[in-house]
């Protein structure tokens, strides 16, 4: 199409020579470059583009002499390994080839090439090295941009390792040559940029109407149509019929020429004019880019989205279309699976608002212009690395979320010294005002202390708690479990008093498990799955007790004492009761606690209140481990996300945060791991169940995407382990109930003290007689044994602290293979553990219990060892056999089930079908926690195929067994990490 000389951008009286530099990330930048190119050339103006994308994509829409094309890639942007995730080691890697290592040579020749074409101006979208490259030339230059490469790659260095960083220092650099930033909007922090002037929206024109395209197309007007535009990325991806609404079709943007498709999709040819056929459309359906955001906001068009993994320019665009009411999230899974339907329903029913500019490329054209000949200058500049700290502090502060927890990196915070400041010198930054999201969730609430840290569950639970007040006056549920909960929680707090929450997350047993109790590394992962607690503590006098509570004081002729008030959410799915409250007093034998015996007792004596346990425990350890007192009543609100019997840990959440919620509305400073070893003895002494610490720890003192590395003897930890970035963790659910309380589990761990005992017996008797032998005059033989190391298996506290070697050497023939229960206390008297009793009538299996954490803890070893290796198909090949093993193990213990087992046999059969592609690929896999059911920990190439493969196991799993198993991926902070909040309902005047 030529150009019409007379439109946009009045001409100017000088002719101009730009030279346009074009990002090699994606086609989105080229495309809106075309607008502003063409408004400069409308001008008058010569533009040179220097660019990777296909001549096609300017010449389309731009038929001038005055366009002059270069092809040339300067950068690289961001590598993804498929549509929805960005590689982030490759990124940097390739940039590093790309602009890194040929960099003296590019800066030589970009020079020479600008004054060869005699360049006035440089702008650039958004390479670094043309600034640097236009001020080695003498050239004035400008950035046109809605993000910055040092913005996005300082989250890419954090996962690759610090010693990428000069690569972000470098870009600032070169960035800080500029004049000024024309910034689009859906903007990332970038105060690599002095100044700043703010433009609307550059979207492309509409070439045809709505009416145009659909006659076309053949598609008659009151037929609702979906466009997929996922960048040319969908060709290999399973579209079905059933995933449209009735009577909808679907525009498929980039599908291969050989590609079949179902009836109701339609292919859209290569060169399809893709604005178009946005506006001609009632919703698309993609993932977020700039040019797919200003398209739909434009032409109000509504957007379903689903989020790609570590595209960190994609918060600041979510949360635009949000604001404008043109988004709508799809979760990744629904996307592979065909799941449509409600998100495309939901899409046509919002009424997209964004009433702002769509001229920002006429803008920018004149805004470029105007500098050009001087009618635009600039203040002094600063150093680009010292405005790069607050690139990073800010960045990192508004790209939280759920399930990341995000800092300054490290290698951040150490290099002081390279920019001559304290990165903690940086100055105050405010919030992101489109972080719809945080402002929704504080609305109703003052934080007084503690951050909400971007969850998006924390979120949600402070909004259920300001809505309690509406629920409690409402009758609207037709659920009544769910409403007596409801209304319970309405009446629990004082709305005028402080409240506090914690959070703590369930956790995914990665490698270790049942080995925890026998002293072994383990290596955990915190999911995303939390328990919320709200604690708030009131006078007795004005505490706002339950009818039954107040009867049951008024009985007593007592005047207001402490009474303890909880509410559960959940308990519809549980079949228990919702609520729980009795006198604190009752926790009191005299001026001391009650014993823990006493107390299980208690929780025992109604099945339907035995959960309590696990909350009001929490109350009584804190009495009787550190001497607390409670004077005041105290109302306790519980909300989990981790579900219960899938061996990811639910109890530990419940008790971490119900302790944490306690310890801070009490100003009681307890360190994570002490309270992890409080909240054990919670479930160990007053639950009764015969669990190590790892769960407790790893939901108290774990890390986002990090594997809590932890010797339990009793509960060491010894670091946390980065996930690398080609590596990822699923959890998936058998359906088969877990507990640690089980008769399985207890036998085990019974059967692992046995084979202690006798391993200490065995030890202790050779070195009585290696002494003895010595003594007859044959000291060769003591020397060979080993005193020294006899005396250490004499006093084993751990089987972990045997080495396999030995242990196959010296015991593993002579250890039974079980034992009756009474035998061995006539022989050994007792197993020395503290929280189990050996039945005297049962017989115990030995050598496997007592092999498995010996030989556990040497495969945790090798596995971290192995995390941190090269990446290779070997390394996950031997990470994945290593979960085999250890999944075998398990069952040799007693501790399989047909249902971890089935999981186990799918993910095996996925790994080695050799039809399936060897892109992203499934190694290994392993039952979790104490075993007899629950989940199976996955782990796997860090790719699309992968979930698809993950997802395929989940229906296949289905179709065996007729139950769809819960999928558990991603990560959040623990306990410690999140801290409490401290809040304050707001009262309306």
């Amino acid at each position: 199409m030529r150009i019409d000389e007379n439109q946009g951008v009045s001409a100017s009286s000088k002719h101009l020579v730009f030279a346009y530099y074009v990002t090699g990330h994606g086609f989105g930048h080229a495309t809106r470059v075309v607008e502003v190119v063409r408004h400069l050339i409308a001008a008058g103006h010569d533009v040179h583009v220097v660019t990777g994308a296909p001549d096609f994509v300017f010449t389309s829409e731009i038929e001038s002499p005055r366009l002059k094309i270069r092809k040339v890639l300067l950068d690289c942007g961001a590598v993804q390994s498929d549509a929805l995730t960005v590689d982030r080691l490759a990124s940097l890697e390739k940039y590093v080839e790309t602009a890194v290592v040929p960099r003296a040579e590019i800066l030589e020749t970009e020079v020479e090439w600008l004054h060869s074409i005699k360049a006035d101006f440089v702008v650039s979208d958004v390479v670094p090295v043309a600034c640097r490259a236009a001020a080695d030339a003498g050239i004035r230059s400008v950035c046109v941009t809605n993000f910055s490469w040092d913005f996005i790659y300082a989250e890419y260095v954090m996962a690759a390792g610090y010693h990428h960083r000069s690569i972000v220092w470098q870009i600032a650099e070169d960035y800080s040559h500029c004049e000024f930033l024309i910034r689009l909007p859906g903007y990332c922090p970038m105060p690599a940029f002095r100044d700043v002037i703010d433009v609307p929206l550059v979207v492309r024109r509409l070439h045809k109407s709505r009416k145009e395209v659909r006659k076309e197309l053949g598609i008659a007007e009151d037929v609702n149509v979906v466009i997929l535009n996922f960048g040319g990325q969908p060709s290999g991806w399973n579209l079905k019929e059933e995933s449209l609404p009735n009577g909808w079709l679907c525009l498929v943007c980039g599908a291969s020429e050989t590609q079949e498709l179902p009836p109701n999709f339609v292919k859209l040819a290569k060169d399809a004019y893709t604005p178009d056929i946005i506006a001609a459309s009632d919703c698309m359906l993609g993932k977020i880019g700039y040019g797919t955001v200003s398209e739909a906001l434009s032409y109000k068009v509504p957007f379903v989205f689903v989020r790609r993994d570590y595209f960190n320019e994609e918060p600041f665009l979510r949360n635009m279309l949000e604001f404008y009411q043109c988004g709508v999230e799809m979760i990744r899974r629904d996307l592979l699976m065909g799941q449509w339907k409600p998100y495309l329903e939901r899409a046509v029913s919002l009424k997209p608002c964004y009433e702002g500019g769509i001229n920002g490329g006429e803008i920018a054209a004149h805004i470029l212009q105007e500098t050009a000949i001087g009618r635009h200058c600039a203040s002094d500049k600063l150093s680009g690395a010292r405005r790069l700290r607050d690139a990073i502090i800010l960045g990192y502060q508004l790209q939280r979320v759920p399930g990341r927890d995000i800092a300054i990196p490290e290698w951040y915070s150490r290099a002081e010294n390279e920019i001559g400041q304290s990165a903690g010198s940086s100055p105050r930054v405010q919030a992101n005002e489109n972080n719809s999201l945080v402002e929704s969730c504080i609305d109703d609430f003052d934080i007084l202390q503690g951050d909400v840290q971007g969850l998006s569950d924390t979120c949600t639970f402070l909004k259920s708690l300001a809505m309690l007040d509406a629920i409690h006056d409402s009758e609207k549920s037709t659920e009544k479990k769910t409403m007596r909960e409801r209304k319970a929680a309405g009446g629990l707090f004082n709305w005028e008093e402080e409240i506090f929450v914690a959070r703590a997350p369930g956790r995914l047993d990665v490698m270790g498990g049942i080995a925890d109790y026998s002293g072994s590394l383990v290596l955990q992962m915190p999911i995303r799955e939390a328990c919320h607690v709200a604690v708030q503590r009131n006078h007795p006098g004005k505490h706002r007790l339950w009818k039954h509570a107040q009867a049951r004081q008024q009985a007593k002729g007592q005047v207001p004492t402490p009474v303890l008030q909880i509410v559960s959410y959940g308990s519809e799915i549980s079949n228990r009761a919702p609520t729980f409250d009795m006198d604190l007093s009752d926790f009191m034998d005299g001026d001391e606690p009650i014993s823990y015996e006493k107390a299980r007792k208690f929780f025992a004596q109604d099945p339907a209140q035995k959960w309590a346990a696990y909350v009001a425990g929490t109350i009584l350890v804190l009495m009787t481990e550190l001497g607390v007192r409670f004077e005041d009543s105290i109302s306790l609100l519980v909300s989990s996300a981790v579900p219960e019997g899938k061996g990811v840990s639910s109890s530990a959440a419940v008790e971490v945060a119900s302790m944490s919620a306690v310890a801070a509305a009490h100003g009681l400073s307890i360190s994570p791991r002490d309270l992890a070893i409080l909240c054990q003895k919670v479930e160990n002494h007053i639950v009764g169940a015969p669990c190590g610490v790892m769960d407790q720890m790893t939901s108290s003192c774990g890390e986002a995407n990090k594997l809590l590395a932890m010797i339990c003897q009793p509960a060491e930890v010894v670091g946390l382990v980065e996930i690398p970035n080609h590596v990822r963790f699923w959890g998936i659910d058998s359906g088969i109930r877990h507990s640690v309380g089980g008769a399985d589990y207890r036998s085990v761990r019974v059967g692992a003290y046995m084979g202690r005992k006798m391993i200490k017996s065995m030890a202790t008797s050779i070195l009585s007689q290696s002494v003895s032998s010595a003594n007859g005059g044959h000291p060769e033989e003591l020397e060979d044994e080993g005193i020294e190391l006899l005396e250490t298996e004499a006093s084993l506290d751990y089987l972990c602290n045997l080495s396999p070697h030995r242990y196959e050497a010296r015991y593993a023939d002579k250890l039974p293979d079980t034992m009756l229960g009474q035998t061995f206390i006539e022989e050994y008297a007792d197993h020395d553990d503290p929280v189990t009793v050996i039945d005297q009538k049962r017989s115990y299996s030995v050598k496997a219990p007592a092999r498995h954490p010996i030989y556990e803890n040497f495969r945790v070893k090798t596995f971290k060892a192995l995390l941190t290796s090269a990446t290779s198909d070997e390394q996950l090949t031997a990470l994945g056999g290593l979960l085999y093993q250890c999944h075998y193990s398990y069952s040799a213990c007693g501790l399989g089930s047909d249902g971890t087992n089935r999981l186990v046999q799918l993910v095996q059969g996925m790994q080695h079908n050799k039809s399936k592609s060897e892109d992203g690929t499934l190694y290994g896999a392993k039952i979790t926690g104490g075993g007899s059911g629950g989940t199976v920990c996955v782990i796997g190439r860090n790719s699309l195929r992968s979930s698809q493969q993950i997802l395929e196991i989940q229906q296949r799993y289905k179709a065996a067994t007729g139950y769809l198993p819960l999928i558990f991926e991603g990560s959040s902070p623990g306990a410690g990490k999140f801290g409490y909040l401290r809040i304050r309902r707001r009262i309306s005047l």
